[in-house]
C-alpha cells in the first residue's frame, strides 16, 4: 500500500479497527476494575500484547507488578502460568523434560509452564542465566528445543517477566540478549495519596483479582494482533524509526538493534489499533518510543539510557 492509498478510506477495515478497539477497551477497563491508577502502564501492557510482544516489569517490591500481569493474563479466557523464579530453578523446570514410560519402554516429553499462552516470571532476575536463558528460544521463536526435540508452544504467546530494583546482591542481571527480546521495558511506581486510599478500599475485603472474569477469548487477541499486523506504516514513518535507532548506535555504547526497530514499529501499529486508526502516525512512534527503546541502550558516560533517547527524540525529525 502507497501513501496515497491511506487517504482512500476502506469501510470494511474501519468497521473491523472500531471494533476491535472495542475489545482492547474492554480489557483495559477490565484490567483498571483491579489495578488503581497507572493507566498508561496498563495501555502500555496492551499494545505490547498487539505487537506480538513481551514485556519486563521492573521496579521495587510490592507496587502491583505482579498483580498488574495476572490481570492482564486473566482478562483472556487462556492459560496462564506462573514461574517463580528461585536460585535453584532449573532450566527444565521452565521448558519441561523427558520422562522414561516403564510401561510403553518409550520416553514422554512433560512440558513446563512455559507451554501456556501468558506466562508470568515473576522475579525473573533472582535465576541464574542459565535458567533464564531457557526463556530465550520461546521468546523470539515461540518453540523449545528440549533433548534435540522441537516442541511448539501454544499461540497465541506472551512472557510478561516481573524483576525488583533492591536486593542486588541476591539477583542475577539480565543478559542484553534477553533484555532484547522484551518488546517492552515498564515501570510502575508508587501510588499517589488518592490512587493508595482507592486500592485500600478495594482490597479491604476479597481481592478484586479473585473476582476478575476473561472479557475476551484468545481468538479475539489472535484477531486482534492480525488486525494490528495490518495497520499501515507509511515508508517516513519507517525513515523515521530508522533515524532515531541510528541516531542512538551513533551517541551510545550500544544502541537500538534491529529487533528493537521491528518491536517499535509493531508497538506503534498496537497504538494506532487502540486509538482506533488504522495508519501509524508519528505521534504513536513518540508515545512508544520511551517504553520499547530505552532498555535497548548502553552507555558508557554519564549520560543515560534516557538522556540519549530524549536526544534522539528531541533531534531527529519527522520527514
Amino acid at each position: 500500500m502507497t501513501d496515497t492509498e491511506t487517504d482512500v478510506p476502506d469501510p470494511t477495515l474501519e468497521s473491523t479497527i472500531e471494533e476491535t478497539s472495542a475489545v482492547v477497551e474492554d480489557v483495559i477497563e477490565n484490567v483498571e476494575t483491579v489495578i488503581v491508577g497507572h493507566h498508561e502502564e496498563i495501555e502500555h501492557m496492551v499494545t505490547a500484547l498487539l505487537g506480538r510482544g513481551h514485556v519486563l516489569l521492573e521496579d521495587v517490591p510490592g507496587v502491583g507488578k505482579t498483580m498488574l500481569a495476572r490481570a492482564v493474563a486473566e482478562s483472556f479466557d487462556g492459560s496462564f502460568k506462573r514461574v517463580q523464579f528461585t536460585p535453584d530453578l532449573l532450566p527444565s523446570d521452565v521448558t519441561g523434560v523427558n520422562i522414561y514410560n516403564q510401561k510403553t519402554q518409550e520416553f514422554e516429553f512433560r512440558p513446563g509452564p512455559i507451554f501456556a499462552n501468558v506466562v508470568l516470571g515473576d522475579e525473573i532476575n533472582r535465576a541464574p542465566p542459565k535458567t533464564q536463558s531457557a526463556l530465550l528460544e520461546a521468546m523470539e521463536e515461540e518453540q523449545v528445543t528440549v533433548d534435540g526435540e522441537t516442541h511448539t508452544i501454544p499461540q497465541p504467546f506472551t512472557v510478561i517477566a516481573t524483576q525488583n530494583t533492591v536486593e542486588g546482591d541476591r539477583a542475577y542481571d539480565l543478559p542484553m540478549a534477553e533484555v532484547d527480546r522484551f518488546l517492552k521495558k515498564l515501570h510502575l511506581g508508587y501510588p499517589d495519596a488518592d490512587e493508595e486510599t482507592e486500592m485500600l478500599a478495594r482490597v479491604v475485603g476479597n481481592h478484586p483479582i479473585e473476582r476478575l472474569e476473561p472479557v475476551a477469548s484468545l481468538a479475539d487477541l489472535q484477531h486482534a494482533r492480525d488486525v494490528a499486523a495490518s495497520v499501515t506504516v507509511a515508508e517516513h514513518i519507517r525513515l523515521y524509526a530508522t533515524e532515531l535507532a541510528a541516531y542512538t548506535r551513533e551517541n551510545a555504547q550500544l544502541g537500538v538493534s534491529p529487533r528493537g526497530t521491528i518491536s517499535l514499529l509493531r508497538a506503534a501499529q498496537g497504538r494506532a489499533l487502540l486509538d482506533g486508526r488504522d495508519y501509524v502516525i508519528p505521534d504513536d512512534i513518540q508515545t512508544e518510543a520511551r517504553p520499547v527503546l530505552t532498555h535497548r541502550i548502553r552507555t558508557a558516560t554519564d549520560r543515560t539510557p534516557g538522556d540519549v533517547l530524549e536526544d534522539a527524540l528531541a533531534s531527529v525529525e519527522v520527514r
